[in-house]
């Protein structure tokens, strides 16, 4: 058969339904989950105690944005979340790293480890209250236990997965500790690091929820308590939205920052 004559492999039937949707697609459900609450508040099935109308939310949103509420208590919020998150990110990293690549580390931080994980964070309030006062710093730690357990596990995970071939080598050729560190263990632990971060950051989120409803004068948390001292359910419902908000856009981050760092991923250039 002439070379001219072969035809290409017909593309599998599957491959179009793993094709990437359209943007819009992703907003379909909560399009309609918006009109079935805006209906739901114009013909009275949903009564305002209950749930509070869009336009209500909205108008208290626009309210708060205008005199400058809002937008200096999503910064206080978010720098919270974010000091929280790198102090964790810094000792789980640590942690992660040790106990991954020696048994001694292992035998050392992961047994205190485990046990702190089967520990709900807000369980440590009260403890973290007495030992460390209501100020700032209360609120960053407890953000940063919240943040330090899926840190620390899938570091430990991605480090236990690097191929020992690669170890190995760098014994023979008697590498540096900290090339072996750098540029063997932590980009071999780098995408499992990075998939632990963006569970961190949701979980960091709760921790922030908590810590805020403690003794605050400022953050997303001091409104959501006042706006319940004084029965504002639009307030309340727009403080959810902008912990929700917030906390989509920090996930977008890490997936934005995924798809540039793992180029070299398949999976990654396929999405």
């Amino acid at each position: 058969m002439p070379v001219g004559a072969v035809r290409p492999a017909a593309p599998a039937r599957g491959s179009r339904s793993r094709a990437a949707p359209r943007p819009y697609v992703y907003w379909l459900s909560p399009l309609a989950i918006l009109l079935l609450w805006a209906a739901g508040s114009a013909t009275g099935a949903i009564g305002g105690n209950v749930l509070p109308s869009p336009l209500g939310v909205v108008e208290a949103a626009v309210d708060l944005t205008s005199d400058g509420t809002l937008p200096a208590a999503m910064l206080t919020s978010l720098g919270r979340v974010l000091a929280g998150t790198v102090l964790g990110l810094s000792i789980g990293l640590v942690l992660g790293l040790l106990s991954g690549y020696s048994r001694i580390g292992e035998a050392v931080f992961d047994r205190p480890l485990q046990m702190l994980r089967a520990v709900p964070f807000n369980a440590l309030l009260p403890l973290f209250i007495i030992a460390f006062g209501i100020g700032e710093g209360m609120k960053v730690l407890l953000i940063a236990v919240g943040v330090l357990i899926p840190i620390y596990l899938n570091t430990y995970a991605g480090v236990r997965g690097v191929d020992a071939k690669l170890l190995e080598l760098a014994r023979v050729y008697r590498y540096p500790r900290w090339i072996v560190t750098t540029r063997i263990l932590l980009l071999g632990a780098l995408p499992s690091v990075l998939t632990g971060l963006r569970f961190s950051l949701a979980i960091a989120w709760i921790a922030l929820v908590t810590s805020e409803t403690v003794n605050t004068d400022a953050g997303i948390g001091f409104l959501l308590t006042q706006a319940q001292r004084f029965v504002r359910p639009e307030i309340v419902l727009l403080c959810i939205v902008t912990y929700a908000v917030l906390g989509v856009l920090t996930d977008w981050v890490v997936r934005l920052l995924e798809s540039r760092l793992l180029r070299w991923r398949p999976s990654i250039l396929e999405t």
